[in-house]
């Protein structure tokens, strides 16, 4: 982690192009957020590669890119084909985006064959690999051997990939150990060669296995206090909203600045959060570290293509190659300013091992419904006794021992396994999740819509939710106004050609930014697609199937109230069992009712 995996990347890139062996670059990350931030970067590698007059500059490609003040021309404009630049956008000689939009190139999917056709001859960047699950994973490997026919070259990064995965991916027997490491093969080469790197010094970070939360509060309180920079990193939003809520007040009084960072923003506000403390722990941020002591609390969303740099870390226990991503966030860069009092040290809050075997759930809390029982026990076999680790020494042989095949002769781990491949009634299996995404593949069967096309597995639907101030009509009931929560208004006539095409894509693109995506069981209480409708929403918002105009919408709408509370938009109840709030420091959140389970 931060030996620049990019950089070499687009460097070898670079190298294809200048040779006339590959017409163009896709870049492919895991999230949005991840592809936004690799997005900055690799303009930056184009403006000093390409000639001053050439015309290409790269695409941002992911369901949400056509909100970001980018030049897509006429694939921006409006009727729908914001949402299918992603497909024609590949077209284009450089461009960035998440996986799905080239994974769609491998999957029976309507006009998969322009996205293979719109990578043919490029290199395709293929990075923080091993944060897929099995589902993705297997939609990958058959992208991987559909780019291999179609003559690209494939860079694929990843700073915690085990050898098993390893050699899945290339259909080539590997056995070298060395990190960091180059595994390279041609398709007229029947055996992988691997390159060891020398990666420079090692950096020895301490470990602090902790099980009280309460006790690693006061220390990110003490550290943090002396002008520290930390990072506190939750494997939930709602754990990560707690921890904001146990901190937030008690830093305020230190003279300590903290903030919270998570998926259930609105865009308007993850961006202004992104953009000020990303920069604060990043580069850019140099100067202002002596300023004052800042503590960041988020989830898994700062673990992955984030240049950003941490004194001290707290970190709840997580997977194997997810605690080394997270400690690649710490100490990251050997010139950044620290403060005086300030030492390499990871605290890791885990449970007793014994415990966890027996009760996951119990013992490990919400992380056993985000990860595996089977892997989170096994990781923790590696790390219960640590004291320290060397970085990057230490970690092959910590991805190794935890990930490599063994038989469980103890009958609780023998379940957690049998369970991480057959599955649960909370979860599928690694087996059942490999079939479904052969289905995905499968040539034999229907060709699916974009829409229908699954390029991750999720057990529950997400809804998104629309979040406003306030929603009024005018007197002649022609025209709606609708209050955004910074206060600016939006007017929708109801008639869509009062308005013209460019004028209607602004006002979408406003709405957008105030859409969270929430779980299933966490979104408000339907209304009916006309309620909507007589709001304007259908002009901005696909809200279902118009032949069902009184079936539920799949757009849930809520207003937040002067409390942060959120309202039905006819003051109806927005939830059946809980209180929902939205704050800009907290997002959206979810407050159970006493009773209510």
């Amino acid at each position: 982690m931060g030996l620049g995996k990019t950089e070499a990347a687009l460097y070898a890139a670079y190298q294809m192009l200048a040779n006339g062996q590959a017409s163009g670059i896709y870049f492919a990350l895991p999230t949005q957020l991840t592809s936004n931030k690799i997005y900055e970067r690799f303009n930056d590698f184009l403006n000093q590669v390409l000639a001053e007059d050439c015309s290409h500059r790269s695409l941002l490609l992911h369901a949400n890119a056509w909100l970001f003040d980018t030049e897509l021309g006429e694939e921006g404009r409006p009727g729908g084909a914001w949402f299918n630049q992603s497909k024609r956008g590949l077209l284009a000689p450089f461009a960035v985006g998440t996986i799905d939009q080239a994974l769609m190139a491998a999957m029976n999917v309507k006009h998969g064959f322009v996205r293979a056709f719109g990578l043919v001859g490029k290199v395709v960047i293929l990075d923080e690999i091993h944060t897929y699950d099995a589902y993705t994973s297997t939609l990958l490997d058959a992208l991987v051997s559909l780019l291999r026919e179609l003559h690209c070259t494939i860079i694929i990064l990843s700073a915690t990939l085990n050898q098993e995965r390893r050699q899945g991916i290339l259909n080539r027997s590997v056995t070298s150990t060395g990190y960091p490491l180059i595994t390279a093969s041609q398709n007229d080469e029947h055996t992988a060669r691997e390159v060891s790197v020398s990666a420079g010094t090692n950096s020895s970070v301490e470990i602090v296995i902790k099980s009280d939360e309460s006790v690693a509060i006061e220390q990110v309180l003490l550290c943090a206090e002396q002008g520290q920079q930390i990072l506190w990193i939750e494997n939930t939003v709602k754990e990560a909203q707690q921890r904001y809520l146990d901190i937030a007040a008690r830093a305020a009084d230190l003279g300590v600045a903290c903030c919270l960072l998570h998926s259930r923003f609105t865009a308007n506000d993850r961006q202004q959060i992104e953009d000020k403390w990303v920069s604060l722990f990043g580069k850019a941020g140099w100067k202002e570290r002596h300023k004052q002591g800042r503590i960041l609390v988020g989830t898994q969303v700062l673990e992955q293509s984030l240049d950003i740099d941490a004194d001290f870390m707290v970190s709840r226990f997580a997977p194997t190659d997810m605690l080394l991503q997270r400690l690649g966030r710490l100490w990251r860069h050997s010139e950044t300013p620290r403060c005086s009092e300030a030492t390499p040290q990871a605290w890791v809050l885990a449970p007793a091992l014994g415990a966890a075997i027996e009760a996951p759930e119990a013992n490990f809390g919400a992380s056993a419904y985000v990860y595996s029982p089977y892997v989170l026990c096994r990781s923790l076999e590696v790390w219960q006794n640590m004291k320290h680790i060397d970085l990057p020494k230490d970690i092959r042989s910590l991805i190794e021992r935890t990930y490599v095949s063994r038989t469980e002769q103890n009958t609780s781990m023998s379940r957690w396994l049998r369970e991480l491949e057959e599955g649960n009634r909370h979860r599928k299996g690694l087996n059942t999740l490999r079939q479904l995404a052969r289905i995905g593949l499968s040539e034999g069967g229907n060709t699916l819509p974009e829409s229908k096309a699954q390029t991750r597995y999720s057990e529950s639907e997400s809804y998104e939710v629309l979040l406003l101030k306030a929603m009024t009509r005018n007197r002649a009931g022609d025209t709606a106004t609708l209050t955004l929560l910074n206060g600016v208004q939006i007017e929708l006539p109801l008639q869509r050609h009062k308005l013209t095409k460019p004028e209607w894509r602004q006002r979408t693109a406003e709405l957008m930014r105030q859409i969270v995506n929430v779980p299933q069981g966490d979104n408000p209480n339907a209304l009916s697609m006309e309620t909507l409708k007589s709001f304007g929403l259908g002009h901005c918002f696909y809200l279902g199937n118009p032949d069902w105009p009184e079936d539920e919408s799949i757009l849930r709408v809520a207003l937040v109230d002067a409390s942060d509370r959120l309202q039905g938009v006819e003051h109806n109840d927005i939830h059946d069992k809980h209180t929902l709030e939205y704050r800009d420091d907290l997002g959206y959140r979810v407050i159970k009712n006493r009773g209510n389970r």
